[in-house]
């Protein structure tokens, strides 16, 4: 790992700086294998060559895509009383709560908790591509709505609520979790790792000298 100070670097390197604590450095070329760190926090600042994470947050973020409707069709939970079962799924949860005119919890749901987590993983993966689907003014709008839908996607809140929901009907009537809560809860947690493993920078990276 090459050693770095702001001062005296590569003549001919390029300016960049750390994310964290925003130390601008002049890094040099690097060697394959090789990454250049910010010498004030140790923060990772360019990769020598694209990097795995792309990959791996690419990986998630499709695996997550591809779950996601059966986690929204599956059931979630199944409801006896009085003899009478019901059976329900996310999404007919929200298209029951539209159809009884419910229009502000059911639109609530339809956005924040299936449309906006849904562009959210769109954006990584189409992020994770590198230049080959967007070009670099298009990856920086896309990066943008990355953190912009970020603060709003709720498909943790809305899992808390279904395992609320559970608990708290139990002592009135017969529920059992569907095999929807299962698939919910593996989106869920491959959102969250597609998001830990989304390293920002490495999306120019494959443009730099």
């Amino acid at each position: 790992m090459p050693s770095l100070t702001p001062d005296t670097l590569h003549p001919m390197g390029s300016l960049r700086a750390c994310s964290c604590c925003g130390l601008v450095h002049r890094l040099p070329a690097l060697a394959d294998g090789n990454e250049a760190v910010c010498v004030r926090c140790g923060t990772v600042i360019r990769h020598a060559s694209r990097p795995l994470s792309l990959q791996r947050a690419g990986a998630i973020a499709l695996a997550a895509l591809i779950l996601y409707p059966l986690a929204l069709a599956l059931p979630v939970m199944r409801i006896e009383r009085f003899g009478h079962e019901h059976v329900s799924s996310i999404w007919g949860g929200m298209v029951d709560l539209l159809a009884d005119r419910q229009w502000f919890v059911g639109l609530a749901i339809l956005l924040f908790s299936i449309v906006t987590p849904i562009a959210k993983l769109g954006a990584i993966f189409l992020l994770c591509t590198g230049n080959r689907v967007l070009r670099p003014h298009h990856r920086a709008a896309t990066y943008r709505l990355v953190e912009f839908l970020g603060r709003w996607g709720m498909v943790d809140v809305l899992l808390v609520a279904i395992l609320v929901a559970l608990v708290k009907l139990g002592d009135l009537v017969r529920v059992s979790p569907g095999v929807g809560v299962a698939a919910f809860g593996a989106v869920v947690v491959l959102s969250m790792l597609a998001s830990a493993a989304f390293d920002p920078h490495a999306i120019w990276e494959s443009d730099e000298p």
